[in-house]
């Protein structure tokens, strides 16, 4: 099983996926983790330097977060962890929580700050889904 957190310094998960700058992604077997790495993650920085056409104001009924410019921004975000099986946060728009259950992952969004902790959560299977902190 993969494990993909949202982090900016490697030790805590972050507290909004769309702006965290990176991926900790934890490999885990029969219970026990056995590889970490570190990837760099596309975010909402990326996204606010860039010129974009009037399209992006367009407000979706579902609320933000979804639309066709909402989709190629996940799609961006999603590319380094399409092989993982959860992806953890503190905090996450409905648009990116419902994209990454579309793209066969199980988003978590967790209240737990450390990564270490988090995962042996999973592992366990005590890990509380908190999406009333969806926004």
């Amino acid at each position: 099983m993969k494990i993909a957190v949202v982090t900016d310094d490697g030790r805590t998960i972050s507290a909004h996926f769309g702006r965290a700058g990176k991926y900790a992604v934890v490999t885990v077997d029969d219970g026990k983790i056995v590889n970490r790495e570190l990837l760099d993650k596309v975010g909402h920085r990326e996204f606010s330097s860039k010129r974009h056409d009037g399209d992006h104001h367009h407000h979706d009924e579902r609320g933000r977060g979804f639309g066709t410019h909402a989709a190629e921004k996940h799609k961006r975000m999603f590319a380094n962890i399409l092989d993982c099986d959860y992806v953890l946060a503190r905090g996450m728009g409905r648009g990116a929580y419902i994209g990454l259950e579309q793209n066969g992952l199980k988003p978590i969004i967790t209240d737990i700050e450390d990564i270490e902790t988090a995962v042996k959560a999973v592992i366990d299977g005590s890990i509380i889904d908190h999406t009333e902190k969806l926004h």
